[in-house]
């Protein structure tokens, strides 16, 4: 019978073996054939005879099916023709394959077959009639469920059955028990593998069948695994139903329950926010669900313990991970339960727990008594209830002046909190205490964070209107913090004006000062500025009013307060003020400065300031920028820059000239011109800077910074012609002439006059350098603006310039300690040039290959000259320009050290004045610290690769005659200004980084191709020498900075000391010889250092074994936390530590060397006591430092021998002590050592 002409009345007359057999040769994957099926089976009647004889027949077919699917027969084999034995083997292997292929072919029918069955079944048990009976079905549906097992490879047909099993369960069919040991665990599973939300909901809806299991049956185990898995399956804890799921799951089995427990315990230091509050929902839903036993233990023993594991908790991040687990208790604490709970198991503990020595547990456990507020028995007396929440309020006031600062912002937070929003339950006496000292002691804390938590908790409390009348009365004694150190603390208190501004009953005048305001807009950070701006601007600017009535406030506001009036104006526009009121106040502004009014010179300023701040914003839209042109003509700007006394006016009227590109201002580029040549002392002037600054810009708008430079080239030149001429320095040649120079495109024209800067008058050297240095230090500021830049590296006059800068940058390093009025800046300026020349070199050569010149033949023909310099000229300039300075420098120390010792204390400047050596001094280390950021910014950027040999001998170089320069100073009882000491230190804390720098550089380009520099070993040597002599001649305060400064480069300066015997391979046997070496070739300072500080601590411990030390080693704390930190860092690595290590150990061989048996016992204390430690007394994988024992522990025996001298001998005894163990150790259990020869 074919399916496909059989209609549907005729096979319901069938037999049921023909109506089955016709079923199972449908395809089920086709939606048309399922549909025919159940059309088919939900129309038989009852009265038809296959509501009766289709049952047993179905289970015959299933039955069948199921044993052919688990016992498949094989083909019979075919009739084979006889072949020849060449071709035998290669038969079989055919046969073979072609009976596994059919095998697999039946098995897939079968499979197939079971799942249309099955279908077929599923469709009997959901009849809408109920024809079928479903006890004459369990039999067929049984048998499917109990080898659902075998089916695995077929996911629809498991699928199948599933839904035949949960149909019996769901509507409570009898038999449904007999139907869950399969079904479940594969539904569990299936959930848990596709991590979709409608199988979970399937496995809640069945989680009635669960508490049919015997869970203490080892059988269970695999089941017990997948619930145990639904607990961190994150599909579950997402999920309403998977929540809830988990919640009962715990009732379920004591032994599951605790497994469960832990398992979430597990995940609390892992689980994000929304995983541990879906823990805290699941528990609350396990507790309320479990009672009896289950329940003592979820109590006593789980819940308790993440109560005292908040509190006891090492990590804070640990512990705020239980709170939030907690929290889902906390949040329904209003359930019957809940409340009396918390307060069983947290009251035994939490007010212990605040009490207590440990900050951390007394931090711990006030965020835990903040979370339960108000802790307390619901069952208690009222008197009861009310003496401990007196004792909660006691509490917290005493952690308010807790020691710890984290404790006591906590405690401020947390009172705040308490107080929004338990103010009805809490006595009025109670709040006027707490807040009263909150407000008179913590907003003069001596910690920001607790100043600034007073200012945000007062925010906090603003939100509960019951506040606002004691508020009133508090609030002014926070308007100081308006002037707190702390950005953050300021920018607070500013967020408070501005809420209590729109609160009815505040006046935030009455909190803070509007003069003290002012002040605070006037000279704060913008953060704070601008919000200060957005409280006033209603009343200063308002828009409610006529744009007349605004502009005369705020002229009001510039009047009484001028800086503050021009910050104002700087944010009005981000503050929502229209354009069109601002653009009328730059009228009213400027018409006011050009009036007859009798005005201050402040005011004249603040006026200007403020109309270039509103011009600066207004540029940005198109229509403003013109009205703006046409307002500003050239008669205007002029009249404006001559009422501009000041020097903060001057500039403001050039930046509004910048920026709105009024015509007609030559007089004001002649007056530009006249501000960036004259420029004598411009870098300790900050008022010239901002001028000069304003001046480049002015004269890059409008196309005057080709002839400005070339003004400034040619004083350069002259300066350098002066070094020529006073100190005998060669003045190199141009390799290209400069040629006919391109006419400038400037929209101003520019007075003859400025062609011949400086004129025939007779100048001073010392005049004409200091005016190379204000051009030099201009140069520097001009490379950093990418405009100005591109400007200054296509000039044609930038040859000279640099020429030029190199010969006075050459005077200004060779005679600084001569001539005290010698500076960086020329330094920093040829160096800042040579830098971003090379930069652009490479990307000429990266942009131009393989392309075409985009600018067209005209101009490559206008430039021929300009490109033929760059390619002939920089591209190897920052080369030259290192190696010039190196060899400047060389010749500096050089000299330095040859007359060094027999200078007196003071030299003789030209003019007759002295030069003190401190000056010198820190003359010196500029220009070395100048060169020294030259060399690490470009290796940096991927340069000077060649050279870092000469680089790390320069710094090593540079630090040991800093060294000698601070003994030198100190046998001369030589002493520092305060600033000039300042100064130093801080151009020595920046070469330590920048040193500390190039180790991490040149460590990034080691390789087995480019082994590291042995030059690093010794540059490391002498920045621990840097810091023993800064401690020793300058003090601990100072070597704490450079400790300080080395911090963040710790791991590259240990590797670059353990670096020649780990980095280049150096075999285990020859580590201890190349250390010795490295070692013995320079011996540094620090080692000895080290060991004075380890003896006094041998003293201190035993005062019989050491009576000679020579020196103090308090003088050395910055160096002992610098040892403890490396010690810190190599805990656990122990090849590097290895390395270190025998560093140190070679560092006493020395010391043996020299009877020096002092440095011998303080290094080997050293290494053993705290690099090694005593958890680690057999040196386990510390080959290399074992390979040393050898040479060092016999020394050491025959040292004691030899000495005469009983102190020496009381040394040496204690220092073999110290290697007893290892030595013992290794020669007799391990066999390592052989036994030491007479």
């Amino acid at each position: 019978m074919e399916k496909r002409h059989c209609h549907p009345s005729s096979l319901q007359n069938s037999s049921p073996q023909e109506f089955l057999s016709s079923a199972t040769e449908l395809n089920l994957k086709v939606k048309s054939s399922k549909r025919t099926l159940k059309s088919l089976i939900h129309s038989i009647p009852s009265s038809s005879p296959l509501s009766s004889s289709l049952l047993p027949s179905l289970h015959t077919f299933i039955s069948d099916s199921v044993l052919s699917f688990r016992h498949p027969t094989s083909p019979p084999p075919s009739k084979k023709r006889r072949r020849s034995g060449r071709r035998k083997n290669n038969t079989d292997e055919e046969a073979n394959l072609n009976l596994h292929k059919q095998q697999q072919q039946q098995q897939q029918h079968n499979l197939e077959k079971l799942h249309l069955l099955a279908h077929v079944a599923f469709l009997c048990v959901s009849h809408p009639k109920k024809v079928f009976s479903p006890r004459d079905l369990l039999p067929s549906v049984q048998l499917l469920h109990d080898n659902l097992v075998f089916f695995e490879s077929d996911s629809s047909l498991l699928l199948e059955i599933s839904n035949l099993c949960e149909v019996y369960w769901r509507e409570n069919l009898q038999g449904r028990e007999m139907l869950i040991s399969q079904s479940l665990p594969f539904l569990v599973s299936r959930s848990l593998t596709l991590k979709k939300k409608v199988d979970v909901h399937r496995v809640y809806a069945l989680r009635e069948a669960f508490t049919l299991f015997d869970f203490e049956d080892e059988s269970i185990e695999d089941l017990k695994m997948l619930l145990i898995r639904t607990v961190i399956a994150p599909i579950y804890l997402k999920t309403e139903d998977g929540r809830k799921f988990l919640g009962f799951i715990f009732g379920l089995s004591m032994q599951l329950m605790k497994e469960a427990l832990a398992m979430i315990k597990s995940q609390i230091a892992f689980g994000r926010k929304s995983i541990l509050e879906a823990y805290g929902v699941v528990l609350f839903r396990a507790w309320k669900g479990v009672d009896g036993v289950l329940k003592e233990e979820f109590e006593g023993g789980f819940l308790q313990g993440l109560i005292e594991g908040s509190i006891y908790a090492n990590s804070r991040v640990f512990a705020a991970s239980v709170r939030r687990v907690l929290g889902g208790f906390v949040s329904q604490r209003i359930t019957d339960g809940v409340e009396k709970l918390l307060f069983r198991l947290a009251e035994p503990v939490i007010f212990r727990s605040l009490q207590v020595a440990n900050s951390n547990v007394r931090l711990n456990a006030l965020h835990l008594l903040l979370d339960f507020f108000p802790l307390e028995d619901p069952d208690a007396m009222k008197e009861v209830k009310d003496t401990l929440l007196d004792k909660q309020f006691f509490l917290m006031e005493r952690l308010i002046m807790d020691d710890c600062p984290d404790v006591r912002v906590v405690a401020v937070e947390g009172c705040f909190r308490v107080l929004h929003l338990f103010w009805e339950i809490i006595p009025s006496s109670t709040i006027t205490k707490l807040l009263t000292k909150i407000f008179d002691d913590m907003s003069h804390d001596i910690c920001n964070e607790v100043r600034l938590s007073t200012v945000n908790g007062t925010i906090y409390l603003l939100g509960n209107p019951q506040s606002h009348e004691i508020l009133k009365v508090l609030l002014p004694r926070l308007g100081h913090l308006i002037q707190d150190s702390a950005l953050s603390s300021r920018a607070a208190v500013m967020d408070l004006l501005l809420l209590i501004r729109d609160i009815r009953s505040f006046q935030f005048n009455k909190v803070v000062g509007l003069d003290v305001l002012l002040s605070t807009l006037a000279n704060d950070h913008s953060q704070v500025a601008r919000k200060i701006t957005r409280l006033l601007i209603p009343s200063y600017f308002p828009s409610k009013v006529s744009i007349e009535e605004a502009c005369n406030r705020c002229v009001t506001l510039i009047k009484r307060s001028p800086m503050a009036g021009a910050r104002f104006c700087e944010f009005a526009m981000l503050e929502g003020a229209s354009p069109k009121s601002l653009m009328e106040l730059v009228r009213v502004l400027t018409g006011l400065v050009l009036s007859n009014e009798k005005l201050h010179a402040d005011q004249i300023e603040g006026l200007l300031i403020a109309a270039a701040s509103l011009c600066n914003n207004l540029v940005s839209e198109p229509c403003y920028k013109n009205a703006l042109k046409e307002f500003f003509t050239g008669g205007k700007v002029k009249c404006l820059f001559a009422a501009a006394s000041t020097g903060h006016a001057q500039p403001s009227v050039l930046n509004i000239c910048s920026v709105v590109s009024p015509d007609d201002v030559a007089g004001l580029v002649e007056e530009c011109m006249s501000l960036v040549t004259n420029c004598c002392g411009l870098p300790k002037n900050v008022e010239m800077q901002a001028k000069v600054r304003s001046a480049h810009r002015l004269l890059l708008s409008y196309s005057g910074f080709d002839d400005m430079f070339d003004s400034l080239t040619r004083l350069l030149q002259k300066a350098a012609y002066r070094c020529h001429v006073k100190f005998g320095v060669e003045i190199p040649k141009q390799r290209v002439s400069p040629g006919k120079r391109k006419k400038c495109k400037s929209s101003v024209k520019i007075s003859a006059k400025r062609k011949h800067v400086g004129g025939k008058n007779s100048t001073t050297f010392e005049y004409d350098y200091s005016i190379a240095v204000g051009i030099a230090c201009q140069i520097k500021d001009l490379v950093v603006s990418e405009d100005s830049r591109e400007a200054i590296l296509g000039s044609q006059a930038l040859e000279s310039s640099f020429l030029a800068l190199k010969v006075i940058s050459e005077v200004s390093i060779e005679h600084c300690i001569s001539c005290e009025y010698m500076d960086t800046s020329p330094v920093l300026a040829y160096s800042g040039l040579a830098l971003h020349m090379s930069l652009q070199n490479i990307s000429i050569s990266t942009n131009d290959s393989g392309s075409k010149n985009r600018e067209g033949t005209e101009i490559l023909e206008a430039s021929c000259i300009f490109f033929f310099f760059h390619f002939c000229f920089i591209e190897t300039v920052l080369d030259q320009t290192v190696d010039h300075l190196l060899n400047c420098i060389d010749k500096l120390l050089g000299e330095v050290n040859i007359g060094e010792t027999q200078a007196d204390a003071s030299i003789s400047n030209d003019d007759g004045s002295l030069s003190t050596k401190e000056r010198g001094m820190s003359n010196k280390v500029k220009m070395l610290t100048a060169v020294l950021k030259l060399i690490v910014d470009s290796i940096a950027m991927g340069l000077l690769s060649r050279i870092h040999g000469r680089c790390l001998n320069f710094t090593s170089a540079y630090l040991k005659h800093i060294i000698f320069g601070l003994e030198h100073q100190s046998s001369e009882k030589l002493q520092f200004k305060e600033d000039e000491l300042k100064d130093f230190f801080v151009c020595l804390k920046s070469s330590f980084s920048y040193a500390a720098k190039l180790l991490n550089l040149i460590l990034r380009d080691t390789s087995e191709t480019s082994p590291l520099l042995p030059e690093a070993f010794d540059l490391v040597n002498d920045m621990l020498d840097l810091i023993t002599s800064i401690e020793l001649h300058l003090g601990s305060g100072f070597a704490a900075g450079l400790v300080a400064a080395a911090k963040s480069w710790l791991p590259d300066l240990i590797l670059a000391l353990g670096s020649p015997c780990m980095l280049n391979k150096t075999q285990v046997a020859c580590a201890y010889i190349t250390a010795l070496d490295c070692i013995k070739s320079g011996y540094p300072s620090w080692p000895i250092i080290l060991a004075k500080t380890e003896l006094y601590e041998i003293r201190e411990a035993n005062p019989e074994e050491v009576d000679d030390i020579t020196s103090e080693p308090e003088e050395f704390r910055a160096f002992k936390k610098f040892m403890e930190m490396i010690v810190s860092l190599l805990k656990g690595k122990f090849n590097i530590l290895d390395a270190v290590g025998v560093i140190l150990l070679s560092g006493s061989v020395v010391g043996l060397e020299r009877k020096d048996f002092g440095v011998v016992l303080g290094l080997l204390h050293f290494v053993c006591v705290k690099l090694v430690g005593e958890e680690d007394r057999e040196w386990n994988e510390l080959d290399m430092m074992l390979a040393s024992l050898p040479d060092i522990y016999p020394q050491i025996e025959r040292g004691i021998e030899e000495q005469s001298d009983e102190n020496a001998r009381q040394k040496l005894c204690s220092a073999r002590m110290l290697l007893d163990h290892v030595w013992f150790y290794h020669l007799y259990e391990t066999g390592r050592f052989s036994a030491m020869k007479e």
